[in-house]
Order: C-alpha cells, then sequence, then structure tokens
C-alpha cells in the first residue's frame, strides 16, 4: 500500500512540475514574443533549455530545504502530501485555463500547509502548530516584496539604460536591444528553472521520508533533481498561450529595451533570492518588473485595473489552495 501511494506522489509532484512549467512558461517568454525577437516555439525551445540547464549549475538546494521544512515532520504523512499535490494542480489548472498568472510556487506551498494543518486538527493539535512559521512568514511577505524588488530594479536599470543610450540612433539601438533580450531571457528562464524545480524536489524529499525510504539530513537522491528539472522542462515546451498575452501585453506595452530590463531585473530577483533559499514566486517577480519599467515612461502607462485582478489572485492563492487541500485530506481520511 505504502509503495502504490508513494509511486502516485511521485508521478503527481511530476505532473505538478510540468504544469508548473506550462503555467509559468509565460513568466521567461512573454516580453520576448511580444516584442517579436523570437516566434512562439523559438521561445519556448529556449526557455526550456535554460530551464534544465540550471540542473547543471545550481547544486545547494536552498530553497528545496526551505519547502521540505514548511510542514513539521510530525505532520507530515503520505496523504498530507497527496492532498497537498492534488490541491496544488487543480489550482494551477484552474487559474491557467482562465489565463490568470497565480505562483505555482504558492499554491504549492499553500496546499501542502493547508493539508498538514489538517493533519494536526486531526491529531487533536492547533493547526498552526504544524507549520514553521518562520518560512510560512517569510514566503508570505515575499508576495509583497519579490514584485517590489522587481519592480525597483527593473526602473532603475531601464533609467540607467535610457541615460547611456540617449544618444543612439533609434534602429541601431532597437537592433542591439533585440539581440540582448535574447540573453536577458535565458537568463531569466534559468534563474526560473533553478528557483522553481527545487519547490517540487523538496515535496519529493519529505515524501522519500514520510515513506521511511530515506532518514531526515540523508543526502538528496540524485534522481530527484534530474526528473524535476525534466519536468519543469517538459512543461514550459508546452507553453501557457493564454498567460503569455496576460503577461506580454495587457500589464504595458513593452518594446525591446524594455524586455531587456524587465527580463534582467527579474532574472536578478530570482538570484538573490534562490542564493538565501528563499521560495519567491516567478510570477510575481516578473509581474512586478514589468510594471517597473511601465512606470520609467508615465503612472498611466501602466493598466492598473488588471494589475488589480493579478494582484487578487496572488492574494487568494494560498488560502484557497490550502482550502482545497484540507478537502482533499479530509475525503482521504473517510475513505481510509
Amino acid at each position: 500500500m505504502v509503495t502504490s501511494l508513494l509511486v502516485v506522489i511521485v508521478l503527481l509532484a511530476l505532473i505538478f512540475d510540468y504544469t508548473n512549467g506550462f503555467h509559468d512558461a509565460a513568466n521567461s517568454i512573454a516580453t520576448i514574443v511580444s516584442t517579436k525577437v523570437l516566434t512562439p516555439f523559438q521561445a519556448v525551445l529556449m526557455a526550456a533549455i535554460f530551464n534544465f540547464a540550471a540542473y547543471f549549475f545550481i547544486k545547494d538546494h536552498k530553497v528545496a530545504n526551505t519547502v521540505s521544512k514548511i510542514v513539521l515532520e510530525h505532520y507530515v504523512t503520505l496523504h498530507v502530501i497527496l492532498a497537498g499535490l492534488v490541491a496544488a494542480i487543480s489550482w494551477n489548472l484552474i487559474t491557467w485555463w482562465f489565463g490568470i498568472p497565480s505562483s505555482s510556487s504558492h499554491t504549492l506551498i499553500g496546499g501542502f500547509a493547508g493539508a498538514g494543518m489538517t493533519n494536526a486538527i486531526y491529531m487533536g493539535a492547533n493547526a498552526l502548530h504544524a507549520i514553521e512559521m518562520q518560512y510560512v512568514l517569510t514566503i508570505i511577505a515575499y508576495i509583497v516584496l519579490a514584485p517590489f524588488i522587481g519592480l525597483v530594479i527593473a526602473y532603475l536599470v531601464t533609467i540607467l539604460i535610457l541615460n547611456i543610450c540617449k544618444k543612439a540612433r533609434p534602429a541601431t539601438a532597437e537592433r542591439w536591444f533585440k539581440r540582448l533580450q535574447l540573453v536577458s531571457a535565458a537568463a531569466l528562464s534559468f534563474a526560473h528553472g533553478g528557483n522553481d524545480a527545487q519547490k517540487v524536489m523538496g515535496i519529493l524529499y519529505v515524501t522519500l521520508i514520510a515513506a521511511k525510504v530515506i532518514h531526515a539530513g540523508a543526502p538528496m537522491p540524485d534522481w530527484i533533481p534530474l526528473a524535476c528539472y525534466t519536468a519543469i522542462a517538459a512543461g514550459t515546451m508546452s507553453g501557457g498561450w493564454k498567460i503569455v498575452k496576460t503577461m506580454g501585453s495587457k500589464i504595458t506595452k513593452v518594446t525591446p529595451l524594455e524586455g531587456v530590463s524587465a527580463e534582467t531585473a527579474g532574472a536578478i530577483t530570482l538570484f538573490i533570492t534562490e542564493r538565501f533559499g528563499i521560495p519567491v514566486s516567478t510570477t510575481h517577480t516578473i509581474t512586478g518588473s514589468i510594471i517597473g519599467v511601465g512606470l520609467t515612461k508615465r503612472v498611466s502607462a501602466v493598466r492598473w485595473g488588471v494589475t488589480i485582478n493579478l494582484v487578487w489572485a496572488w492574494i487568494i492563492t494560498i488560502p484557497i489552495s490550502a482550502l482545497i487541500a484540507a478537502g482533499v485530506f479530509a475525503l482521504l481520511k473517510i475513505w481510509g
């Protein structure tokens, strides 16, 4: 029974990673597609390659370590993990269907935490005792901080570029920025793979502990990073065109120069947070960066109605994912 449940959870975790890839493909390719630097197929192919390339360079797995500790080990069971994954996949598919660029990272974290808290209640404990508040509060704080950091960096990078290139011929400058956008989009895809694949790595690691395949503190098996990077890259290859439209054109009109600024800011923010093991949302980060670019023109250049709708999606993702996971866990308990 444990073995079959373990196999199901591993498969579901990789399916979630796949949905994460196609759900978040827009983060790294939206601007490069909207500026017509690459065709949609070329863009997703490049993004997938750089998603996977992170496997060869990022070896410390600090983000995975953080995710694995969100629910205290005493309250983690295979059913908790299963319920969290079902909730995360469900919310990812719902938001993808409606073209809402919500956070795959936060739906996974919300689902895991919600299932863990529900298990604590079943065990007669306080629900909040099941989660490591230090990590959860940090993640909640970065719902605000990650897009704000991206916004500020993008604003400053854009102003810097405009001042450096103010004497350049427009046609020459645009040609160069289209080339540079290949670099910035690749960097963002690399950072996206390195940050987001680790979240499922953390879930799979704690799954093996819960199934008593490995003990807490044991090295992560080599197959976990390889499988997670492969799944997220495959998902990115599938694209997510509804979300691409929202990210690439509905927030603000983006030129190649501004695409370089937004992607560079997003990549820098993700590299910094990955370095400190903070599982931030790639979606939030690049959205903040695109807004920062728009603000360099004028406040009205940003379509604030669209942005406010995105913010509401960000706010509700964790609690809704937690509630779905709680319901799934309760059903699993009933079914035995």
